[in-house]
């Protein structure tokens, strides 16, 4: 998972942020709303975390800027602010769901991951691919129910190839969502990340299609 954290208190954008890469999730971390609004029309993120109250703006109105712009980035909003008034504005706005300060870090990990599962259709937490699980709670890949152990690039590709299925993920979509927006992968490190997963999980269970990309196969006739 990769997301973006718009949040201009230092301490709790270092806190929260720390805590989730604990988890694996690539992180990457803003303040103002300016400053995020060129992240977002540029980069990739699985999620976003906005602050409802920034130095240079509502963050609703971001928010509905980004919206009317075409952007489907599920949003998770942090405030201070328990007045319904305010959380019906940035439900309307386009959030998709609140955590209302101060808060537990580990109820934000799931409330991420369930936003991460619906917006590729998956809504439980477990995601099935033929023989492969992958528990989005536990950040677990299982093959043929037994674990598997994946470094953390290995796992991302994984869980961007598992939510995707059946469709075709391009090797610059991979990149992104695998790595931060200011790292510079080799030309061929997608390959060779591709190369283990398929010395763990099977020769056959990853396709490669020429030009195009790449996309799991039906796992349950890997070996």
């Amino acid at each position: 998972m990769k997301l973006l954290l718009v949040e201009d208190d230092q301490a709790l954008s270092r806190e929260l942020s720390s805590a989730l890469e604990e988890t694996g999730i690539i992180v990457e971390c803003t303040e103002t709303g300016s400053d995020a609004d060129f992240q977002v029309m540029t980069q990739s993120y699985d999620v976003i975390i906005l602050d409802l109250g920034l130095p240079d703006g509502n963050a609703v109105t971001w928010l509905e800027s980004w919206r009317h712009r075409g952007m489907d980035v599920p949003v998770l909003i942090l405030t201070a602010r328990e007045r319904w008034s305010d959380k019906a504005a940035g439900f309307s706005a386009g959030a998709d769901d609140y955590v209302t300060k101060p808060f537990e870090t580990a109820e934000v990990l799931f409330r991420l991951r369930a936003l991460v599962r619906r917006s590729h259709n998956h809504a439980h937490p477990q995601i099935q691919v033929g023989n492969l699980t992958l528990d989005t709670q536990l950040g677990q890949l299982t093959h043929c129910g037994m674990p598997v152990s994946l470094t953390a690039q290995e796992y991302r590709l994984m869980e961007r190839l598992m939510h995707a299925f059946p469709r075709i993920v391009s090797r610059q979509e991979l990149a992104e969502y695998t790595y931060e927006s200011d790292h510079e992968p080799d030309s061929n490190v997608i390959d060779v990340q591709i190369s283990r997963l398929r010395r763990k999980l099977g020769a056959t269970i990853i396709e490669t299609l020429r030009g195009r990309g790449y996309r799991l196969t039906d796992p349950g006739d890997t070996q």
